[in-house]
């Protein structure tokens, strides 16, 4: 049974802004945010002020709203003066790089407590992450967990160094050195209920990352026990990305097709952010793969335009911008994809990171050229792999193998797919199809339900497409396969989806 979490009635005489924050702690963020908007209206009691401000820039963030938590910094700014290390983490997340840089300057007579120590580490980690080494921002978040791990009531905030550091870590394509930090976390309950479900979620990203489905099956699960009954906007949009990713990785489309909903209602309700290009990139893909690209593309000229107000800082950029060539790739904008190869090529001269990425991209652009090279897939593939891309290592060496006509190497190119993912069913690796003949993710869906016996309407219905469209789709595979009869284009079908 999930736990609901709920603060404790407040003492008397105890301020609405002590109230806010104890409610905050408890993971009641419904109390939290109504406690600290009526302290915010109090205007005799300034120092309560101070404090509901402080709880409503930490809370709203887990809402979705974290322009409106910077904003409140700002506020906080202007009445504190001087420093304000808590205020780096949200501004960064809204490209104010300038205001972040003041913001984590150290002042003359900042306090030398834990906590504050902290906060000064978490500022200088999430400042480097955007414009210094990608390998000091981790170790910097990750000392500033092992700070707050030993602090009698922390601040409350808005997320912590270890989310902060895993997300660190993904971006730089390691996995395993976001899980640990994750565990320490978790076992530790860093940052206290509202925040047990996001290193949970985040906990099981790092386990999609590693390759490893089922652990990553088994912590979602787990964070959908955690915390309280009402999933906050931040985390829906995280655990539904991970849902997609799993479906996606297990070519279940209509699972995709079932979660496209929650997808839709978890991007309308979480804006753009630093912080969430993973998973906004995750169900980029998704769209493209059932033809919803309008929901997304919005979303994806926020994050460019976000991360170029950042100046395109290569630990951030280099995930986006792979994501950005696999969706360009799937709805079939070649200038789009070799913009962003292009771009992964410039991170790679910035970022150790970004070099397998970059060398992948111009790899799949010369595969989809026709322009197949089996060493140079099969080295491309597996340097993915250790960027903590492997499925996708996986599908580059398996498009490989569909695109050339030299049997040996599609034996080989495919190896290397099963390699790379040896989790995967046959479906899930392509086959071998006679040359000339190379489906789109589209045109297979298409066949596949065609194959399974539905009537052009129920495939439209399935797939978002009118009955028309399907038509036209099933016209254009008897053309190309040169089928001569239905039971004959059923008979290419198969092989070419390699049944």
């Amino acid at each position: 049974m999930t736990a609901i979490h709920t603060a404790p009635p407040p003492a008397e005489g105890t301020s609405s802004g002590e109230t806010a924050e104890d409610a905050a702690r408890a993971g009641d963020l419904d109390t939290a945010l109504r406690a600290a908007d009526a302290a915010l209206r109090d205007r005799c009691d300034p120092d309560a002020q101070l404090r509901a401000a402080a709880v409503l820039a930490a809370v709203l963030p887990h809402r979705g709203l974290l322009a409106r938590g910077a904003d409140l910094h700002r506020w906080l700014a202007r009445r504190r003066g001087g420093s304000a290390p808590d205020a780096v983490v949200a501004l960064l997340g809204v490209g104010a790089l300038e205001e972040a840089t003041a913001a984590a300057e150290p002042a003359d007579d900042d306090a030398p407590g834990l906590a504050d120590a902290a906060d000064a580490l978490t500022a200088r980690g999430a400042l480097a992450s955007v414009t210094g080494d990608s390998s000091a921002a981790l170790s910097l978040l990750t000392r500033a967990a092992a700070a707050l791990a030993v602090c009698d009531r922390p601040a409350v905030r808005g997320d912590t160094p270890a989310s902060l550091g895993a997300l660190v870590a993904l971006h730089r394509g390691e996995p395993e050195l976001a899980g640990p930090l994750l565990d320490r976390a978790l076992a530790l309950d860093l940052g206290g209920p509202a925040h047990r479900r996001r290193h949970l979620l985040l906990r099981a990203w790092c386990a999609l990352a590693a390759g490893d489905g089922a652990a990553a099956r088994t912590l979602r699960a787990r964070a959908g026990e955690a915390g309280s009954a009402v999933v906050e906007p931040r985390d829906e949009l995280v655990a539904v990305a991970l849902d997609v990713a799993l479906a996606r990785r297990a070519g279940d489309v209509r699972a995709l097709m079932d979660l496209w909903a929650r997808a839709r209602e978890a991007l309308v309700r979480h804006p753009v952010d630093l912080y969430v290009l993973l998973p906004v990139g995750e169900l980029a893909l998704a769209a493209a793969r059932l033809g919803e690209q309008g929901w997304v593309e919005p979303h994806l000229d926020e994050g460019a335009a976000l991360l170029a107000t950042l100046g395109e800082p290569a630990l951030w950029s280099t995930p986006w911008h792979w994501y950005g060539l696999q969706y360009a790739i799937a709805t079939e904008q070649p200038a789009l994809a070799e913009q962003h190869a292009q771009a992964l090529a410039a991170a790679a001269h910035a970022a150790h990171s970004a070099v397998a990425p970059a060398r992948a991209a111009s790899a799949w652009l010369r595969v989809l050229a026709g322009d197949v090279d089996p060493e140079e897939v099969t080295a491309a593939a597996t340097g993915l792999r250790a960027a903590g891309l492997g499925w996708d290592g996986s599908r580059l060496a398996g498009e490989a193998a569909l695109r050339t006509t030299d049997r040996r190497a599609i034996s080989a190119l495919l190896a290397c797919a099963r390699d790379l993912h040896p989790g995967a069913s046959d479906a899930e690796v392509p086959a071998p199809r006679e040359p000339g003949v190379v489906l789109t993710d589209r045109e297979r869906e298409v066949a596949a339900l065609v194959v399974e016996g539905l009537t052009y309407k129920e495939i439209g219905a399935r797939l978002f497409l009118s009955a028309k469209t399907v038509e036209h789709h099933v016209a254009r595979l008897r053309q190309r396969l040169g089928s001569a009869s239905r039971s004959e284009l059923f008979g290419d079908l198969r092989a070419a989806l390699g049944r």
